[in-house]
């Protein structure tokens, strides 16, 4: 038994290793499909977004990495598209001109300092005060309100395959000392954001990289909003956000024994080009027939 994953980074973005590397892993561990998804272009500057001029390149390793290991894995490309409402997003046509396998879609800046530069949200600590001070004059219901904002629009103009680490945002909260997930309004954009989830075919990530990075105590997202996807019936996949072959099955068992106990039967995959559900584990998916 293993596994698949479909939120991976290479020296694309701000992974490390070339593609192959990353398969090569994948094929050592047995995984059945495995997709690659580098950070989108952005048109300002970025650390760790792909160079748009890069794109060609990208789209011709991986499919290139595809063939080579036809025989042994199904390799997918894909890209995670930061979105920013106007500027990028699934449809912007540098996307669909790569012809992609499927989109992740994930919200990492949020609205922009007084200067225009964008506000990372999952950067280092003191970046997230500065913009929480300076944009959001320190409510930071307000800002993690407009997170949520963000993603359903996302969502409901932009629609991804797969909606990446939903409540990224979290990380932010060191001991819980910005925010309580308890607190009704917290708990309403949540709500708000799997209502809309539901109406979409988006798929929901479980991303363990909070988990074996010690950056959460669990998973992106956290079990209670897990509880309410079920709920709502809404399919889940299983992800690492991996930046080195090493970590592409990093916490998946820790993650699957969580799912497992709040009562998921199936993970959603890609596989033979069309996503579908199938059984798992905390050992890996019950594949029938590959």
């Amino acid at each position: 038994m293993s596994w698949t994953n479909y939120h991976t980074h290479s020296y694309f973005c701000d992974g490390k290793f070339a593609p192959e590397e990353h398969v090569k892993e994948a094929v050592k561990q047995g995984l059945y499909a495995y997709g690659v998804s580098t950070h989108s272009p952005v048109p300002f500057d970025s650390s760790w977004n792909m160079k748009m001029e890069e794109v060609p390149r990208y789209v011709k390793e991986v499919r290139q990495a595809a063939e080579a290991y036809k025989n042994d894995i199904q390799v997918y490309l894909g890209m995670e598209v930061d979105y920013i409402p106007n500027i990028v997003g699934c449809s912007s046509d540098f996307i669909q001109k790569a012809e992609l396998d499927y989109t992740v879609g994930s919200i990492h800046y949020v609205d922009q300092f007084p200067n225009g530069k964008p506000w990372e949200i999952d950067g280092p600590h003191q970046l997230f005060l500065d913009g929480l001070s300076t944009i959001f004059h320190n409510d930071i219901r307000a800002a993690v309100e407009r997170y949520y904002e963000l993603t359903r629009h996302m969502i409901q103009y932009d629609c991804p395959d797969v909606i990446g680490h939903l409540d990224k945002i979290k990380m932010q909260n060191e001991d819980g000392n910005l925010f309580s997930e308890d607190e009704g309004w917290y708990r309403d954009a949540v709500e708000e954001t799997l209502e809309v989830i539901a109406q979409s075919s988006a798929i929901v990530e479980v991303n363990t990289r909070g988990l074996y990075k010690k950056a959460t105590d669990t998973p992106y997202p956290s079990p209670w909003i897990l509880e309410k996807i079920l709920e709502k019936n809404i399919p889940i996949c299983l992800n690492a956000d991996s930046h080195i072959p090493t970590e592409i099955t990093k916490g998946f068992s820790e993650a699957a024994h969580i799912l497992k106990e709040i009562g998921f039967n199936q993970l959603h995959i890609l596989y033979n080009g069309e996503w579908q559900g199938v059984d798992f584990d905390t050992k890996g998916l019950k594949m029938l027939n590959h």
